[in-house]
């Protein structure tokens, strides 16, 4: 398999930056506001939401607006129209719980740092395209922020090292934002493999959508008015706007092209592995470590989009366990020596079957493993209340996504490979392992260091 072109190699062009002090790093903990005072102005966490895209808006950002132990208290995005729907939204809501029925406290911003420099805002929701993850959610950790980022994590092996380190540096409680794990369904599945009802686990079959077809190249156009596009590309190399680029103008709905581009985004294999083979680790109770072995073969698009659209990838683990991961249709299924379940992805309503059927009979009893799990953005209040840990931390969510990222390397490299996860390297392959790292253009690659 050819290797394409992409973030990966080449030296990145530099353009004029518009200088502005990035967000200082800071020493000890901050504790949120809503802790320092009994005379607080409230006693809710005050969230910032950096992305007002189709994500935020269409999953994101109601959530946190319905809770009674949040107050969303600033928006950002560089598109100046998604600005001014996220504002419109948010002071609607709250404006109901005013008997004045007027409500005009949410602040807008183009630029995330400043938001981040708010001392008043608790905690984060980044729901921006997937390039600016890392940057964005460091910046938030040394801003003392709580951070809720939307899957996956990162474009890279080594930035989402970087990024689990500087969370546990600065003490901040985090969320992979998956809703996978409180889809009861999947908690079901998993505890029956946890559990030892399958008897030994054998094979783990994963399986994904499959992606749009490609688009041949774009022509230039100018940027729109309402775009810091600038800005949207920040840490990812230069390249000429057009829209199947970037996100479709004022429009919520439709599905933005960055997801298909490598700059900006690894496609299928991350986007739904994300959620997925999370559940695949979770079952096998290997959700802080990775497998030891992985070979894949796939094909990519031609044209502006590039991401990998169809792949076989196969993974062992030290236990024995193998995991065949492909594009086909958004499924797991669990296998084991006495039996076997699986799960039909179908959101909520996703249905869990067994092979024999008597195994969903069985109950898991008092003392054994229980997964119950509520929704991940409560999941993610509710850690940051209590400052414990949530069902999904960053380095879940890192280990998770490294899965994703070691497949699509090996269909790059087009062989197999053996991957050491305590150290988070390829044994004896130095090209496999410039592949574990990217570029980000000066000075956006400030934001990274801690």
């Amino acid at each position: 398999m050819k290797r394409r072109p992409g973030r990966w190699g080449g030296e990145l062009s530099r353009r004029h930056f518009l200088t502005k002090s990035a967000v200082a790093a800071v020493g000890p903990i901050i504790l949120p506001s809503r802790l320092l005072s009994a005379a607080a102005p409230s006693n809710r966490i005050n969230i910032g939401m950096i992305g007002m895209g189709r994500q935020a808006m269409g999953a994101n950002l109601n959530p946190f607006l319905r809770s009674k132990d949040t107050r969303v208290a600033a928006v950002c995005d560089v598109d100046q129209w998604r600005l001014d729907e996220a504002v419109r939204r948010v002071e609607t809501h709250y404006a109901k719980e005013k008997t004045s029925g007027v409500y005009k406290g949410c602040a807008a911003y183009r630029d995330f740092r400043d938001l981040l420099a708010r001392s008043d805002i608790d905690a984060v929701m980044i729901s921006t395209p997937d390039h600016w993850h890392v940057p964005m959610a460091i910046a938030a950790a040394k801003a003392g922020k709580d951070i809720c980022c939307e899957k996956p994590l990162t474009l890279s092996i080594a930035e989402g090292r970087a990024l689990c380190e500087a969370v546990k540096k600065f003490g901040r409680v985090t969320r992979t934002d998956s809703e996978f794990r409180s889809i009861r369904a999947m908690q079901q599945a998993c505890e029956l493999v946890r559990n030892g009802r399958l008897g030994k686990l054998q094979t783990i079959h994963v399986g994904v959508p499959i992606d749009l077809p490609p688009i041949p190249p774009q022509p230039e156009m100018p940027v729109p008015e309402e775009l810091d596009y600038a800005l949207w590309l920040g840490p990812a190399p230069l390249a000429p706007y057009t829209e199947k680029r970037v996100h479709p103008r004022k429009d919520l709905k439709g599905r933005p092209g960055w997801m298909r581009i490598r700059d900006y985004c690894d496609g299928m294999i991350c986007n739904w592995g994300a959620h997925l083979n999370d559940i695949a680790q979770w079952g096998n109770n290997t959700d802080r470590t990775g497998p030891v072995e992985v070979e894949g073969t796939g094909e990519f698009t031609e044209g502006l989009w590039n991401t990998l659209v169809k792949f076989e990838v196969r993974y062992r683990y030290a236990n024995g366990v193998e995991v065949l991961y492909k594009s086909e249709r958004p499924y797991i299924r669990f296998v084991g020596s006495s039996g076997a379940v699986e799960v039909q992805y179908a959101g909520n309503n996703s249905q869990l079957r067994a092979t024999p059927e008597s195994l969903l009979q069985e109950p898991i009893g008092p003392n054994e493993i229980h997964l119950d799990a509520p929704d991940e953005k409560t999941d993610f209040i509710n850690a940051v209340k209590s400052r414990g840990e949530t069902l999904e931390p960053f380095e879940v969510g890192h280990r998770t996504n490294s899965m994703n990222q070691i497949g699509l390397i090996a269909v790059i490299r087009g062989r197999k490979l053996q991957w050491d996860p305590d150290n988070e390297r390829f044994i004896n392959d130095d090209g496999a392992n410039d592949l574990l790292k990217r570029s980000l253009r000066s000075p956006w690659d400030e934001l990274m260091k801690y």
